[in-house]
């Protein structure tokens, strides 16, 4: 099979799947190693094809239908009140599409999270805890962003509001 040919397949199976794909399934499923398919990823996304890379594997998605409403915030707390925090934004309605740290040497490092409900927030807490690495937030202090998004301006203030009464909001 061809590069081509794999890339095509590769965008077939994540169409067709209802779960992410890891590179390793992905690798397994086409007889290649891990690395060929982050390279083959890497060039599906760089030719805008909608493909998503999160902590449970790749994802393709369509572009939302509807008008969503976006807002980045900044955020802080312990690696304790993390749940919460995340939980906090999924249960106004919003969803956190992403993390973001802003580093002295690297700058920007953004990793997608596309949480909508709290057994999202369940299963990305379960990968944490299993882990060796610690959360982004840990490279800045604690001092991280999110990119949360919802249907109205409404969902989203009340998002800000809640996080903001937790003491997790940082107001700039």
């Amino acid at each position: 099979m061809s590069g081509e040919e794999r890339r095509t397949f590769i965008i077939e199976l994540l169409h067709n799947s209802t779960e992410p794909l890891s590179g390793s399934a992905l690798a397994k499923k086409l007889g290649v190693s891990r690395q060929i398919i982050v390279q083959d990823i890497a060039l599906l996304r760089a030719t805008d094809k909608n493909i998503l890379s999160t902590n449970k594997g790749y994802i393709s998605y369509q572009p939302y239908k509807e008008q969503m409403q976006t807002r980045v915030i900044a955020v802080k707390h312990s690696d304790e009140q993390m749940r919460e925090e995340l939980n906090i934004v999924v249960d106004t309605g919003a969803k956190v599409k992403d993390v973001i740290v802003e580093h002295d040497v690297y700058g920007q490092i953004s990793v997608d999270l596309l949480l909508e409900s709290r057994k999202d927030v369940d299963e990305f807490m379960a990968k944490i805890s299993h882990s060796k690495t610690r959360p982004l937030k840990e490279l800045t202090g604690g001092i991280h962003y999110h990119t949360i998004d919802a249907p109205n301006e409404e969902i989203l203030d009340l998002a800000e509001d809640t996080l903001k009464k937790m003491g997790y909001l940082i107001l700039e």
